[in-house]
């Protein structure tokens, strides 16, 4: 895994199970580094519960893909290697499929800002799905990375403590260069003249 900070981090896709908390982590990297964040489900999916066409979504999706920053959040594993030759990071939560299952289980029912309908249940399918991904699902995942990947930054995080210390230590790093920016913008002390002009 690499070591969590923030340079060069401008267009981030954040990949992993249902329930590992990639919402969750986009929304705190969007506070921190101030960039838009897209959710692929609400690119996908519509109020009624129907979807977009395929070609819809791929073009809304190279829309995003275009700009110049953005953090992606959503799996949609026939579109990840397009999304890898834009991208420059990679976040995958490989969270225990139980953890997984538990959160998918607990938001039912509460209001998301990445689904643009409120579930009022736990369905079977989705159930299965959950329970399959770990091995359905992540090594497809992680041999795209693999083959696609190179020359990304990829961090693998297995935790909720993890994922918070990884957010933290770039949340510092945003912080000290937020500053440093702001220090060499302040006029050169050397170039003030004696009579106090520039």
């Amino acid at each position: 895994m690499s070591r969590c900070d923030n340079r060069a981090m401008k267009r981030i896709l954040i990949i992993g199970c249902a329930g590992s908390g990639k919402s969750t982590m986009a929304r705190k990297l969007q506070k921190i580094l101030d960039i838009p964040l897209i959710y692929l489900d609400l690119l996908w999916h519509l109020p009624d519960g129907s979807h977009v066409s395929q070609e819809e979504f791929d073009k809304k999706l190279a829309s995003v893909l275009s700009k110049e920053a953005w953090i992606l959040d959503g799996n949609y594993r026939r579109t990840l290697k397009e999304r890898l030759e834009r991208c420059d990071t990679v976040f995958l939560l490989d969270l225990p499929v139980e953890v997984c299952f538990e959160q998918a289980k607990n938001r039912i029912g509460k209001p998301r800002p990445d689904l643009p309908w409120q579930e009022t249940e736990f369905d079977p399918d989705f159930q299965k799905w959950i329970l399959e991904f770990p091995k359905k699902n992540l090594p497809e995942i992680k041999k795209i990375l693999k083959d696609y990947g190179s020359g990304k930054t990829v961090f693998v995080l297995h935790s909720h403590q993890e994922i918070e210390d990884c957010l933290q230590a770039i949340r510092v790093l945003h912080q000290f260069e937020a500053a440093d920016e702001k220090e060499n913008e302040r006029p050169d002390e050397n170039w003030i003249e004696e009579d106090g002009f520039y």
